[in-house]
Protein backbone atom coordinates (compact mmCIF):
# COMPACT_ATOMS: atom_id res chain seq x y z
CA UNK A 1 0.00 0.00 0.00
CA UNK A 2 2.76 2.41 0.90
CA UNK A 3 4.54 1.76 -2.41
CA UNK A 4 1.47 2.78 -4.41
CA UNK A 5 1.08 5.94 -2.32
CA UNK A 6 4.71 6.93 -2.93
CA UNK A 7 4.27 6.34 -6.67
CA UNK A 8 1.33 8.77 -6.71
CA UNK A 9 3.34 11.37 -4.81
CA UNK A 10 6.21 11.11 -7.31
CA UNK A 11 3.76 11.51 -10.21
CA UNK A 12 2.30 14.66 -8.64
CA UNK A 13 5.80 16.10 -8.18
CA UNK A 14 6.63 15.46 -11.84
CA UNK A 15 3.35 17.11 -12.91
CA UNK A 16 4.14 20.23 -10.89
CA UNK A 17 7.69 20.37 -12.23
CA UNK A 18 6.46 20.17 -15.83
CA UNK A 19 3.68 22.72 -15.24
CA UNK A 20 6.15 25.29 -13.89
CA UNK A 21 7.72 25.43 -17.34
CA UNK A 22 4.66 25.07 -19.57
CA UNK A 23 1.92 27.70 -19.84
CA UNK A 24 -0.68 27.81 -22.60
CA UNK A 25 -1.48 31.14 -24.22
CA UNK A 26 -3.98 32.14 -26.89
CA UNK A 27 -1.26 31.94 -29.58
CA UNK A 28 0.20 28.65 -28.31
CA UNK A 29 -2.21 26.72 -26.05
CA UNK A 30 -1.24 23.70 -23.95
CA UNK A 31 -1.99 20.16 -25.13
CA UNK A 32 -2.70 18.18 -21.96
CA UNK A 33 -2.71 14.36 -21.98
CA UNK A 34 -4.18 12.19 -19.23
CA UNK A 35 -3.65 8.46 -19.35
CA UNK A 36 -5.64 6.02 -17.25
CA UNK A 37 -5.68 2.27 -17.24
CA UNK A 38 -8.58 1.96 -19.70
CA UNK A 39 -8.79 5.33 -21.47
CA UNK A 40 -6.81 8.30 -22.75
CA UNK A 41 -7.93 11.91 -22.65
CA UNK A 42 -6.47 14.96 -24.42
CA UNK A 43 -7.48 18.60 -24.38
CA UNK A 44 -6.09 21.86 -25.67
CA UNK A 45 -6.22 24.56 -23.00
CA UNK A 46 -5.68 28.33 -23.00
CA UNK A 47 -4.27 28.86 -19.49
CA UNK A 48 -4.47 32.64 -19.70
CA UNK A 49 -8.28 32.45 -19.85
CA UNK A 50 -8.56 29.06 -18.08
CA UNK A 51 -10.60 27.80 -21.02
CA UNK A 52 -10.62 24.44 -22.81
CA UNK A 53 -10.58 25.05 -26.55
CA UNK A 54 -10.76 21.49 -27.91
CA UNK A 55 -11.02 18.11 -26.23
CA UNK A 56 -11.15 14.47 -27.25
CA UNK A 57 -11.06 11.16 -25.43
CA UNK A 58 -11.47 7.47 -26.01
CA UNK A 59 -14.69 7.69 -23.97
CA UNK A 60 -16.17 10.31 -26.34
CA UNK A 61 -15.15 8.25 -29.35
CA UNK A 62 -16.57 5.07 -27.73
CA UNK A 63 -13.29 3.19 -28.15
CA UNK A 64 -12.77 0.18 -25.90
CA UNK A 65 -9.36 -0.45 -24.41
CA UNK A 66 -6.49 1.78 -23.40
CA UNK A 67 -4.02 0.76 -26.08
CA UNK A 68 -1.74 2.44 -28.59
CA UNK A 69 -4.25 2.18 -31.43
CA UNK A 70 -6.92 4.06 -29.47
CA UNK A 71 -4.33 6.71 -28.53
CA UNK A 72 -3.54 7.20 -32.23
CA UNK A 73 -7.23 7.60 -33.08
CA UNK A 74 -7.79 10.10 -30.27
CA UNK A 75 -4.68 12.08 -31.25
CA UNK A 76 -5.58 12.27 -34.92
CA UNK A 77 -9.15 13.30 -34.13
CA UNK A 78 -7.94 15.98 -31.70
CA UNK A 79 -5.52 17.33 -34.29
CA UNK A 80 -8.25 17.65 -36.90
CA UNK A 81 -10.58 19.40 -34.43
CA UNK A 82 -7.79 21.80 -33.46
CA UNK A 83 -7.08 22.72 -37.08
CA UNK A 84 -10.79 23.39 -37.62
CA UNK A 85 -10.70 25.69 -34.57
CA UNK A 86 -7.73 27.58 -36.04
CA UNK A 87 -5.03 26.19 -33.72
CA UNK A 88 -1.74 25.30 -35.42
CA UNK A 89 0.87 25.40 -32.62
CA UNK A 90 0.65 23.93 -29.13
CA UNK A 91 2.98 23.14 -26.24
CA UNK A 92 2.86 19.52 -25.10
CA UNK A 93 2.08 18.64 -21.46
CA UNK A 94 2.62 14.92 -20.90
CA UNK A 95 1.24 15.11 -17.37
CA UNK A 96 4.31 13.78 -15.60
CA UNK A 97 4.27 10.53 -17.57
CA UNK A 98 7.14 9.14 -19.63
CA UNK A 99 7.17 10.03 -23.32
CA UNK A 100 6.66 6.53 -24.69
CA UNK A 101 3.85 4.10 -25.46
CA UNK A 102 0.39 5.65 -25.57
CA UNK A 103 1.63 9.18 -24.84
CA UNK A 104 4.09 9.05 -27.75
CA UNK A 105 1.49 7.49 -30.06
CA UNK A 106 -0.97 10.28 -29.31
CA UNK A 107 1.68 12.96 -29.85
CA UNK A 108 2.76 11.45 -33.16
CA UNK A 109 -0.85 11.26 -34.35
CA UNK A 110 -1.45 14.91 -33.43
CA UNK A 111 1.66 15.89 -35.40
CA UNK A 112 0.47 13.77 -38.32
CA UNK A 113 -2.86 15.63 -38.26
CA UNK A 114 -0.99 18.91 -38.72
CA UNK A 115 -0.27 20.48 -35.31
CA UNK A 116 3.22 21.69 -34.46
CA UNK A 117 4.99 21.34 -31.11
Amino acid sequence: MKKIYLKQIRLERRKKRVRKKIFGTAERPRLRVVRTLNHIYAQIIDDARAHTLVSESSVQMKIKGGNIESAKLVGYSLGKKALEAGITKVCFDRGGRKYHGRIKALADAVREAGLQF
